[in-house]
């Protein structure tokens, strides 16, 4: 995660973060990661749920061990907040499954101390 200053309207917000996301595929078979949904919080609690299909605009199929990279953004209203989220997949034989991305801070330097 990158607090993106140029992204960001100071003092009072928003306030944009950068973060990277790599995807592994732990499994046995191919899947394809379809859609995602995030869940961004800011630390006034104020929730925001961002659902669509693909992720930057690619729905990667991924061979057993295979992993996938991509970076993005978000704004928040405090310079503080937390995203966690879902990826919806589907395995070659049509079986979907959800693959879930932990928690993790958004955080200006500044807003630590």
């Amino acid at each position: 995660m990158q607090y993106l200053p140029e992204q960001s309207s100071l003092p009072d917000g928003p306030f944009a973060f950068a973060y990277t996301v790599t995807v592994l595929n732990t499994g046995d078979v191919r899947a394809q990661l379809v859609a995602r949904h995030w869940v961004v919080t800011d630390a006034a609690g104020h929730r925001e749920d961002v659902r669509g299909l693909a992720v930057v605009g690619q729905q990667p199929v991924l061979a057993p061990g295979e992993h996938f990279e991509y970076s993005s953004w978000t704004r928040i209203a405090t310079p503080r907040g937390t995203m966690r989220g879902t990826f919806f997949c589907m395995t070659e034989q049509a079986h979907p499954f959800e693959a879930p991305v932990p928690e993790f801070v958004l955080a200006r330097n500044q807003a630590l101390h």
